[in-house]
């Protein structure tokens, strides 16, 4: 309770800060600072799977990388890239786009180590 509660508190310090920072800059300067850093964000999140793609690679097993997930970054990455290219806004299509090639990535790594390993659903139960 006590790490969750200073975890809070470092997250609230973090957000009081960007707040107080981008009150403080011009209307158009606002936007850039927001804007980066909601992309940066964003590509933080599509590229924390890329420890888990590291252990995939390591053990040559997907047990530890779901193909729901996968296959969920990826498809909601190319949704939002697409609607940023539509709308001409690259803080919504460049960082989205990295997220699908990231999210591409992953369901290749996916394909292949399941193959390679058996790690699939037509694996015989293991019996106690």
């Amino acid at each position: 309770m006590l790490r969750i509660s200073g975890l809070l508190a470092a997250v609230s310090v973090l957000f009081a800060a960007v707040v107080l920072v981008s009150l403080r800059l011009v209307a158009h300067e606002r936007e850039l600072f927001v804007g980066y850093l909601c992309a940066f964000s964003v590509v933080s999140v599509y590229a924390s799977p890329l420890f888990i793609i590291n252990l995939v690679i390591k053990t040559r097993s997907v047990e530890f990388m779901p193909f729901n997930l996968s296959l969920a970054t990826f498809l909601v990455s190319f949704s939002f890239c697409a609607y940023g290219a539509l709308q001409g806004d690259p803080f919504v299509y460049i960082p989205n786009g990295l997220g699908t090639i990231l999210g591409f990535v992953q369901l290749v790594l996916y394909s292949y180590y399941s193959k390679m390993s058996g790690d699939d659903d037509s694996r015989e139960p293991l019996l106690a």
